[in-house]
């Protein structure tokens, strides 16, 4: 899609006074990184809606994962959701696409991350068992065809590239994941078949916890009927 300030607006699941919620589209990141271009941090300023600053980032999602991305709209909102997504109170469902299928219809990927140190990009990461980072990921199958699957996921944790590691480790990669799924799920689909489903905020205490669902993007629809 072409991303400008009035299709991202299109977008917005959710705004109050506190939290602003987004359809990130895939193939833009969420801010500067080594690749440059824009970012959806570039956008922003378009997003204040009459308040004094400028949304922040709550989280992050890969560039070509789209999906459910949670902004702050003031510090003291940064700061309680900055606590909620590090304490894993902030509860993120994700669906993939994936090639194959899992070893059993549900279950949890228990399986420490580390980097690839031999790896010059820092954000390339491995099982990694003795040195890793503890990394828990629930898994259920929503839908199994011959050459492919519909997965739910939902990570306890939130190691960098954790889901898409984990399904490789068990060779059941992401479609279209070009950096861990191997030759097979990079030519299965044109983008990384990732989406941030949706998000449990519990923001105020003498409130139910905010939800917030993100539409299946066009892609994922042939798969998700």
């Amino acid at each position: 899609m072409i991303v400008t300030p009035e299709t991202l607006k299109t977008r917005v699941l959710f705004r109050d006074s506190f939290v602003l919620v987004l359809d990130k589209p895939s193939g833009i990141a969420v801010h500067g990184g080594t690749k440059g271009g824009v970012t959806l941090m570039d956008y922003m300023q378009h997003f204040t809606y009459g308040l004094p600053d400028i949304p922040q980032l709550a989280h992050r999602l890969d560039r070509e994962t789209s999906g459910c991305l949670v902004f702050g709209r003031n510090k003291k909102a940064l700061g309680k959701l900055g606590k909620l997504f590090e304490t894993q109170r902030a509860r993120k469902t994700y669906h993939a696409v994936c090639v194959g299928a899992p070893p059993k219809t549900s279950g949890i990927i228990d399986a420490p991350l580390g980097r690839k140190n031999h790896d010059t990009r820092s954000w390339h990461m491995k099982v990694d068992y003795e040195h890793g980072q503890a990394a828990l990921t629930h898994y259920k199958v929503l839908k199994q065809m011959s050459d492919y699957c519909l997965l739910e996921l939902k990570p306890e944790t939130g190691r960098t590239h954790q889901l898409r590691v984990h399904l490789a480790s068990i060779d059941c990669p992401i479609a279209g994941d070009s950096l861990y799924g191997g030759e097979i799920a990079r030519n299965f689909m044109p983008r990384l078949m990732l989406h941030a489903k949706s998000i449990e905020l519990p923001l105020h205490h003498n409130k139910p916890p905010l939800f917030i669902e993100a539409p299946y993007p066009a892609e994922f629809l042939k798969f998700c009927g």
